[in-house]
């Protein structure tokens, strides 16, 4: 594709200019299909026992995958049909394997989610769709979204293994493969980018494993797969949060995402004397470090929800203080951009 973009760049091509716009040079953004193709071909390679598992969690896939692969051609999806979109593969997900999320080791929530199916199979919905989305926030620079979605993968595979869950490690590791091989193109130099269906495609099937991991084993705490995809979470739940106290839809973009921060506050300090490309990389390679943190955390006891949960609200503590610490040069829980438009001005 990186070949060959000569003959479909008018369709494929992300262009230089935009709000979130890093790279100075057009860049094929259709790496999706590099990567649905190396899930087909990992698909037929599998072990036996992988294949019951990974055929379901690819057939659902493909609403989110092509959606966001339409609005990687098109650039005319709005947000509200992807988030759609992506929760219909949730939904289709459910259907296939009639796995959905029945606890979250909530006393109270466990009990509505047992007791009725319906809001069950929602709730699993809107936290795979979730997760697909939190991966197209954090595709920002060179191998950011691939490089996070190893570590998460990496970390899940881990924490199946002590649950002694083969199939799943051997579905985990399929998918970080699949992942390392786009990765090989995207990272350093950015031939390729991931765009919408390769972050739909990574991100819903990252958030299928985490929901299905703990269904599958019951000693493993729900806490443990959120902690290990804990970076894309926060940084998603946050960017909502701080678009809404500025009076801003949710779905605006801007260059307030840590990742952007890290670029300008941190990175160009850094590499002053350096190309925009390896700033770019370097950034991305940094930002691995705010998703294997606590994905290393997730993996020392998977089934302990109470230092999974205590772990988890710490991260969060730790990503707002840096956020604080790169917008207003000091530590505090309270980022400047948190405040409204109106008081802003």
């Amino acid at each position: 594709m990186v070949v060959t973009q000569a003959h479909h760049g008018h369709l494929s091509l992300d262009s230089t200019i935009g709000v979130q716009k890093m790279h100075h040079a057009p860049t094929p953004r259709v790496g999706g299909i590099a990567l649905a193709a190396g899930l087909a071909m990992g698909f037929i390679v599998a072990p036996a026992t992988a294949r019951p598992v990974l055929l379901p969690m690819l057939a659902a896939a493909i609403p989110a995958f092509a959606v966001g692969l339409w609005e990687d051609l098109t650039k005319r999806v709005s947000v509200r049909t992807r988030l759609a979109v992506t929760m219909s593969s949730g939904l289709l997900a459910w259907a296939l394997t009639g796995i959905s999320l029945t606890r979250v080791n909530v006393p109270g929530i466990d009990y509505a989610l047992a007791a009725f199916v319906p809001l069950s199979v929602l709730f699993t919905a809107f936290a795979v769709s979730g997760a697909a989305n939190a991966f197209n926030i954090i595709d920002g620079f060179n191998g950011l979204s691939g490089g996070v979605a190893v570590v998460c993968l990496s970390a899940l595979a881990s924490i199946a293994a002590q649950a002694g869950d083969a199939a799943m490690v051997q579905v985990c590791m399929l998918l970080a493969m699949a992942t390392l091989g786009f990765l090989l193109v995207n990272f350093p130099f950015g031939k390729i980018f991931l765009g919408d269906g390769g972050a739909y495609l990574v991100g819903f099937l990252i958030g299928w494993v985490a929901v299905a991991l703990p269904m599958r084993n019951a000693e493993v705490s729900v806490w443990a797969t959120l902690l290990a995809c804990a970076y894309p979470i926060l940084e998603t739940g946050f960017s909502i949060y701080r678009r809404s106290r500025r009076d801003r839809s949710p779905g605006d973009a801007d260059r307030l995402h840590l990742h952007s921060l890290v670029l300008r506050r941190v990175t160009s300090k850094l590499l002053p004397r350096t190309s925009s490309l390896v700033r770019n990389s370097a950034t991305g390679a940094i930002m691995w470090a705010a998703a294997l943190v606590p994905a290393l955390l997730a993996v020392q006891y998977p089934g302990n929800t109470a230092m999974l949960a205590g772990t988890f609200l710490l991260c969060a503590l730790g990503y707002s203080a840096i956020y604080a610490r790169l917008t207003q040069f000091r530590w505090c829980f309270r980022p400047a951009t948190l405040a409204t438009e109106a008081s802003a001005a």
